[in-house]
């Protein structure tokens, strides 16, 4: 008798179904496949972080700043091609670092500062950071004093809130003293510029071994942190190519051409002096200095910071700026003898 074709086929209930695919979670070659893809990509980050840290943290610096809406931008000013730092809208407020720094190193700063209503700008000052480098610059803080107010014309800010740190408070000093008239507002941080009692050799600034950039450190911060040996290999790598500006900016702040010693009374803005209490570099006599010989400036002492307080305290620093800013009255407001005056 013939099997009748035509009837129904009933499917075997342990037949496997080789038209549908297999799901990845019941391929274990497939989930090895992707353990091993993970672990090369482990592995190959390991091996860069190990090989260059210095790169990777730049990268995720980068890429945070990019995220709170910091702008990276060069203007060409005075001859030269200089870098900078931008964001936020309003008044426009001028941030410059200190010896051997760079733009971002304000970076805990400038988003707080721009959502309190501020257009931020931090240079690299010539020879710093992504700005030019020629080889025949003094590298003085008249001459950054020079390109800070090159910069200032470039961007067309005839009067900025202007902030210096360390190095960078010196020169921003000789650019208030100099040009009163481009200054609304003047902050100074862990600032350099007076006469003080030095108790560290100047040759702490370019560490050459893990050693040194650890002794280094211990002057910058109170609890200094012990680079892995990896890392301070990097940093000193890092480090080697700017030296010789480095070099030659503290060749100039040794001759003392430009101190502003006997100075600082003739400034009429207000001044806030912001500093690490437990600054070793500059010690906090330095700031109590400063704010006698400046009647209108106000004083604010962090504790537990040194002569990073910008990063080390950004957390407390940034309210105190910002109180500051929309505080304190405008040097517009105050009549100031100069041989022109401009306006924001």
């Amino acid at each position: 008798m013939r099997e009748d074709s035509s009837a129904a086929k009933i499917p075997d209930a342990d037949a496997t179904d080789l038209t549908k695919p297999t799901p990845r979670w019941a391929c274990p070659r497939c989930w090895m496949k992707t353990v091993q893809a993970i672990l090369l990509v482990v592995l190959a980050a390991g091996a860069v972080f190990y090989m260059r840290p210095m790169w990777v943290i730049q990268q995720a610096i980068a890429l945070q700043l990019w995220s709170q809406g910091v702008r990276s931008e060069y203007v060409n000013s005075g001859g030269y091609r200089l870098h900078y730092l931008v964001a936020g809208e309003g008044e426009p407020v001028l941030l410059v670092h200190g010896l051997g720094a760079k733009a971002e190193d304000w970076g805990n700063l400038i988003p707080a500062i721009a959502k309190g209503g501020y257009k931020v700008y931090a240079i690299d000052l010539l020879g710093y950071g992504r700005s030019d480098k020629p080889a025949d610059a003094s590298y003085s803080i008249a001459q950054e004093a020079d390109i800070v107010r090159a910069f200032l014309d470039a961007k067309g800010l005839k009067r900025v809130d202007l902030g210096g740190w360390s190095m960078g408070g010196w020169v921003s000093l000789k650019v208030a003293s100099d040009a009163p008239e481009r200054v609304e507002r003047l902050m100074l941080f862990d600032s350099a510029g007076i006469r003080f009692d030095i108790k560290f050799p100047h040759s702490i600034f370019w560490p050459g071994t893990p050693a040194e950039l650890a002794e280094l450190t211990s002057w910058l911060m109170p609890q200094p942190p012990r680079y892995p040996d990896f890392l301070a290999r990097d940093m000193l790598r890092t480090f080697r190519p700017r030296q010789w500006v480095i070099r030659r900016s503290v060749s100039a702040m040794e001759t003392e051409a430009d101190v502003m010693d006997g100075k600082l009374g003739s400034l009429k803005m207000p001044v806030l002096i912001v500093w690490g209490a437990q600054d070793r570099l500059t010690p906090v006599y330095t700031a109590e200095e400063m704010h006698r010989e400046i009647p209108q400036s106000e004083l604010s002492l962090f504790e537990g910071c040194g002569h990073l307080a910008p990063v080390q305290c950004a957390g407390n620093v940034a309210p105190r700026v910002l109180v500051f800013l929309h505080t304190a009255l405008a040097s517009s407001m105050i009549p100031v003898v100069s041989a022109e005056q401009g306006s924001r």
